[in-house]
């Protein structure tokens, strides 16, 4: 049985949301979770569940945490026992194959690259998000959403390779189409790093189709787009702003009148399989590329479906061996070295 470490105190809601997602991701996804965090206030969760002492579930206390309104660098200096610094040691060691955390997202990045180390050949790691598209059960890894605020060419390239394995490895497509994300789709417009990126890439094995633009992170015109981190985070916070605003427009006006209201009970099942393809619950997190072991990083209001299914996407990656396929690719590809 595959166990995965996740970091108890991160979210907003910590632990209560992370001790749920935890047992629900115990029953249903064969899985066993280390729930890493101050002890007391954990089994205190613990005891709401009935049963619980019969799943997969195991205790590993650490005495302090790390809160967003935390400085990473200080965090990592002086909080040695942290939820989170706990967590990606078990990884390190051996004890578990992934950690899930939705804390601090500086800190758990930094953490992680610290304490588990970096795949050989990648010079900073990067957060890959699974965007819904117009196509039904298809996704576009987009990476990088915001683990590097400023990325060259060959960081692009790296990121590109990483992208294309998550792409082959857990949305199971045969040969990812990889698109560089810019302001036109003619090589010629972009900036330095996009121009500089292309040549990087078109001299790579990699299905490379060229630049893409903004409205192609729905379209299904490219598998995996490559941005720099800035840009990628932009987009990411955008979309989720965007899903937002739907979602609350729609109920206003399905609610405006008394046929309208009869007509949204019609199509309940409709709404209720586009909440599901936009709700970022449904992903549960991001995986953190580049580093020697399985990161996912949650957002901090993360519920407990979406913790749940953070470890169900830890364990997709542990048992594919995506980290080890990275490497492998990286090692392959003169041109990323």
């Amino acid at each position: 049985m595959t166990t995965i470490a996740l970091d108890a105190m991160g979210g907003d809601c910590a632990p209560k949301a992370e001790v749920e997602g935890a047992i629900q991701a115990a029953k249903h996804h064969h899985v066993r979770v280390i729930l890493v965090g101050q002890e007391d206030r954990i089994r205190q969760e613990l005891r709401q569940h009935e049963g619980w002492e019969d799943l997969p579930l195991e205790i590993r206390h650490a005495s302090e945490v790390i809160t967003m309104d935390d400085s990473a660098a200080k965090a990592m200096r002086t909080k040695k026992d942290s939820s989170i610094r706990i967590a990606n040691r078990l990884v390190r060691d051996g004890e578990a194959a992934g950690v899930v955390s939705a804390g601090n997202t500086g800190a758990a990045m930094a953490t992680a690259k610290m304490v588990q180390g970096m795949i050989p050949g990648v010079e900073r790691p990067a957060l890959a998000s699974a965007f819904p598209t117009a196509t039904v059960d298809r996704f576009v890894v987009v990476i990088d959403v915001g683990a590097n605020v400023d990325s060259t060419a060959k960081m692009l390239s790296q990121f590109a390779v990483m992208g294309e394995v998550y792409s082959r490895v857990i949305f199971k497509v045969q040969r990812p189409r990889i698109g560089l994300l810019s302001i036109g789709e003619e090589e010629h417009k972009g900036n330095e790093l996009t121009h500089e990126a292309t040549r990087l890439l078109k001299a790579m094995p990699l299905n490379f189709i060229g630049n893409v633009e903004g409205r192609d992170l729905y379209t299904d015109r490219a598998d995996v787009i490559v941005c720099d981190g800035f840009v990628g985070n932009v987009a990411l916070k955008v979309s989720e702003g965007v899903v937002e605003v739907i979602r609350h427009m729609l109920r206003e006006s399905l609610q405006a009148t008394i046929t309208r209201k009869i007509g949204a009970m019609m199509a309940r099942s409709a709404f209720a399989e586009f909440r599901k393809r936009v709700d970022y619950s449904e992903q549960g997190g991001a995986p953190l590329l580049g580093v020697k072991g399985v990161c996912i990083i949650s957002h901090g209001r993360s519920t407990a479906k979406a913790i749940k299914n953070a470890i169900r996407m830890a364990k997709d990656f542990a048992e594919g061996q995506t980290t080890q396929k990275i490497e492998a690719e990286l090692r392959s590809q003169v041109s990323v070295r």
